[in-house]
């Protein structure tokens, strides 16, 4: 009996020990209320973590920062290295372009200058001295007009026909040129010599020239004149002796195709003055050129025998 008593209670205590244990288990079954406060909280933690995306839009803007930032270097580098490499590109050809233009444009155009000037005026200079007539209003103008001694050969042309007149003036020892409103007048006395030229079809040709219309008239008759009757049947008349002027005579100024040149006293003045009739005549008169060389030729024979600057004129 004693036995069975035994097993009871040993039941018993494993029946207290489960029960006790089953206890046991409980206590885990009362941590799980414990998480779930804490799954609570949690919840409660959320609100906060509204807030992080505050923070995250905090952390946006920071990247955004450094992208400007990242960028900012970016653009400096290249930024100053294509300046660099312009400037040194834009310095160095401009400097070379102005420094080439510079040498090239004042060098030659100085020594340009320096040559055009020297052979301007020394051939001016040495032509100046052999100069055989200029135009003589010009020459006055221009201070060339000899006060010594010269000759003027002026020319008077009909407008409507081939009727012309020549006259050669000696001079010497001029005291005075001036202006006046018809021409120069010269203040000394001097010689003139006269030349007509008669077309075949001049209605007055049986009438003296002394005696014909103004702008037709010389003073002289036919006995007085040296007649040469050219191939075309135009008369050249040159008077036998030059008339001459005391105290002061007048040169007009030319009109139309009418001209006055003064001639210098040179050694061939002579053949200056056969040569510058010849062209004239042949060139301006029509005159055929045998008649018109043998004219000029009488002319200056002429001018030479009777208006030379002999005695008086020394």
């Amino acid at each position: 009996m004693a036995k069975v008593s035994k097993k009871p209670a040993a039941k018993k205590t494993a029946a207290k020990k489960s029960a006790a244990k089953k206890p046991a288990t409980k206590k885990p079954a009362a941590k799980k209320p414990a998480v779930k406060k804490a799954a609570a909280k949690k919840p409660a933690a959320k609100k906060p973590a509204v807030k992080k995306p505050v923070a995250k839009k905090s952390a946006v803007k920071k990247p955004a920062a450094k992208k400007s930032a990242a960028k900012k270097p970016a653009a400096k580098k290249p930024a100053v290295k294509k300046a660099a490499a312009k400037k040194p590109a834009a310095k160095k050809p401009a400097v070379k372009k102005v420094a080439a233009k510079k040498p090239a444009a004042k060098k030659p155009a100085v020594k340009k200058a320096a040559v055009k000037k020297a052979v301007v005026s020394r051939p001016a200079e040495v032509d100046d001295s052999n100069v055989k007539f200029r135009n003589l209003f010009e020459a006055f103008s221009h201070g060339k007009l000899p006060f010594s001694q010269g000759y003027i050969i002026s020319s008077f042309f009909s407008e409507t026909s081939a009727y012309s007149i020549y006259e050669i003036v000696s001079y010497a020892g001029v005291k005075e040129i001036f202006l006046t409103e018809t021409g120069l007048q010269f203040i000394t006395g001097g010689k003139k010599l006269y030349v007509l030229v008669e077309q075949d079809t001049y209605p007055l040709k049986y009438q003296e020239p002394v005696s014909r219309r103004d702008g037709e008239r010389i003073p002289k008759r036919f006995n007085e004149l040296e007649i040469i009757t050219a191939k075309n049947q135009s008369k050249i008349m040159v008077a036998k002796e030059p008339n001459e002027t005391f105290g002061s005579f007048t040169i007009l100024k030319p009109q139309g195709q009418n001209f006055a040149v003064v001639l210098y006293q040179l050694p061939d003045v002579y053949n200056t003055i056969a040569g510058f009739f010849e062209d004239s005549l042949n060139k301006m008169r029509k005159i055929p050129q045998i008649d018109a060389k043998k004219a000029a030729e009488l002319i200056s024979k002429t001018v030479e025998k009777y208006m030379s600057f002999k005695g008086e004129f020394e």
